[in-house]
């Protein structure tokens, strides 16, 4: 049986798709609700206002510590007093811990080490009081307050914004796959052929030759196809989206198993140049469209 190329896509077809792409997501961020960012800002002043009434104006933080970092809305308060605020994978590095209820309430040790550790980075913008060991006056603390509201608000909004675009994403591929007559089958770790789904079969994130791929397709004609789904919101941010990782995915993929038996698949949307697009492509990666993923189902339907 002859195997059926995938799409490729000429420069101005690309062009042409990736401007429908950048005009969803302008749409899509102007008409974005503003009510989600006021929630957040007030939910993340209510915070802050605890976690200075809580410490003193923070003077008093090194004598609560526990009480505050078991306390998970506290916690991720304190990490946005550093300027700028740390991350909690950075803070767990930095501190020398996990940031666990039961391990800050069960080692005080720890616990002083976190809050040493922000209080080495502590903004000295927003909590001047602090450095200059005196109580703010009520408006340094009222603009400190909502200074910090709006980073973790803007912060939240961004984190699920991304997070509910890919999963959008990953859940549009798989109702199209589904649509058009595979089934779904368990997710598994993929390290040879018989591993992978069967013939006309499709599972959702799994690794593939230890690489981890958003959704994996058993192609009808018994090949391997990768899908990974990505997100952009800038032409910069495409080049680590596409080339630096689901490109670098399928080099992997078809090095581990031949050009022969896997198809690797990128499903886009969002903010892409077209130059990043061409070099995709040019390295063995299919592209398809989250806008348009009848492509997609029409290669997989012509492997039969």
């Amino acid at each position: 049986m002859a195997l059926i190329d995938p799409p490729r896509w000429s420069e101005e077809e690309l062009e042409r798709e990736r401007r429908k792409a950048v005009e969803i997501f302008r749409n899509e961020r102007l008409t974005e609700p503003l009510e989600r960012y006021l929630q957040a800002f007030d939910d993340y002043t209510a915070s802050i206002e605890q976690l200075l009434h809580d410490t003193s104006d923070l003077r008093s933080l090194h004598d609560v510590a526990q009480e505050v970092l078991c306390n998970a809305e506290l916690l991720e308060a304190v990490r946005y007093l550093a300027g700028p605020p740390v991350s909690a994978d950075d803070l767990m590095e930095l501190a020398e811990t996990q940031l666990t209820v039961s391990r800050l309430r069960d080692d005080p040790v720890a616990a002083k080490r976190v809050i040493d550790t922000v209080a080495a980075m502590l903004d000295s913008r927003r909590f001047a009081w602090v450095a200059e060991d005196r109580s703010p006056t009520d408006g340094e603390r009222s603009a400190a307050a909502m200074a910090s509201a709006a980073l973790m608000a803007s912060q939240r909004v961004r984190t699920n914004r991304a997070n509910t675009a890919k999963s959008d994403q990953e859940a549009g591929v798989r109702s199209h796959l589904a649509a058009s007559g595979m089934a779904e089958a368990p997710t598994r770790e993929i390290w040879t052929p018989s591993d992978a789904p069967s013939r006309g079969e499709f599972c959702g994130e799994c690794s593939v030759v230890g690489r981890k791929a958003d959704v994996v397709v058993g192609l009808h004609d018994g090949r391997l196809m990768p899908i990974e789904c990505k997100v952009s919101n800038s032409s910069t941010n495409s080049v680590k989206r596409l080339n630096n990782d689901a490109a670098v995915k399928a080099d992997v993929w078809i090095d581990k198993l031949g050009s022969h038996g896997v198809v690797p698949v990128a499903v886009l949307s969002g903010v892409f140049k077209t130059l990043n697009l061409v070099q995709a492509q040019d390295r063995g990666l299919t592209i398809f469209w989250a806008h348009d993923l009848a492509p997609l189902t029409d290669f997989v339907s012509a492997t039969r």
